[in-house]
C-alpha cells in the first residue's frame, strides 16, 4: 500500500510538471513551423520526451489496477524516460548561462515643488519572455529526471513484494489443494473399506 500511493504521488507530480512544460515547448515549435524555420535540436528533443512521458504518465496512472501487476516492466519504461530527460536537458543546458532579467536605464523623472525641482533616474525591469519560458522548461526536466528515477525504484521495489506475494498465495494454495486431495483420497478409501467388510461376511456365513 505504501509503494502504491508513493507511486500515486509521483505520478501526479510528473503530470503537473509535464503539461506545462509541454505547452511552452509546443508555443516555440509553432513559432518556427510559422516561420518555416527547422526547430532546433534543443527545444524538438525536450518537447519529444515531454509529449511521450506525459502519454505513459497518464496511461499508468489512470489504469494503475493493470500497471502494478506489470510492475516491473514499469520500471524499465520509467529508467528508459529517466536517461532521454537527461539528454534533453544536456542538449538544453546553455539556458542555465542565460540572463533573463535585465535592468534598463529609462527617461529621467522630474519633481517640482515650487521653485525646487528634483530629477532623478528611472529604471525599468524587462523580462525575456522566450528566455524565461525555455529556462522553465529546463528546470522542468531537471524535475523530471528525478521524478522518473524515483517512479522507476518504486516500481521496482513494488513489483518485487508483488511477486513475493504471489509465491507466497501459490505456496498456499497448492498446500490447501494437497492437503484436500490427500483428505478426498482417505475418504474414497474408507468409503471402499467399508463396503468390502458386509460382503466378506456374507461369503464366511
Amino acid at each position: 500500500m505504501f509503494f502504491a500511493l508513493l507511486f500515486v504521488f509521483f505520478r501526479v507530480l510528473q503530470i503537473v510538471t509535464l503539461i506545462p512544460c509541454m505547452g511552452m515547448l509546443a508555443w516555440f515549435v509553432d513559432g518556427f513551423v510559422k516561420q518555416n524555420a527547422l526547430t532546433p535540436d534543443s527545444i524538438l528533443i525536450l518537447f519529444i520526451v515531454s509529449v511521450l512521458a506525459l502519454a505513459w504518465t497518464l496511461f499508468t496512472l489512470f489504469s494503475y489496477h493493470r500497471s502494478s501487476t506489470n510492475a516491473h516492466f514499469v520500471a524499465f519504461v520509467d529508467i528508459l524516460f529517466f536517461g532521454a530527460f537527461i539528454a534533453a536537458v544536456y542538449y538544453l543546458r546553455y539556458v542555465r548561462y542565460s540572463d533573463c532579467v535585465s535592468i534598463r536605464r529609462a527617461e529621467d523623472w522630474d519633481v517640482t515643488v515650487g521653485d525646487v525641482r528634483v530629477i532623478g533616474p528611472s529604471y525599468n525591469l524587462v523580462n525575456d519572455k522566450p528566455c524565461s519560458m525555455l529556462k522553465a522548461c529546463w528546470a522542468f526536466g531537471i524535475m523530471n529526471i528525478i521524478f522518473f528515477f524515483t517512479t522507476a525504484v518504486v516500481a521496482f521495489m513494488h513489483g518485487g513484494h508483488m511477486s513475493a506475494y504471489d509465491r507466497s498465495h501459490s505456496s498456499r494454495r497448492s498446500y490447501h489443494s494437497s492437503r484436500h486431495s490427500h483428505r478426498s483420497s482417505r475418504s474414497r478409501s474408507g468409503s471402499r473399506y467399508s463396503g468390502s467388510r458386509p460382503h466378506s461376511r456374507r461369503v464366511y456365513v
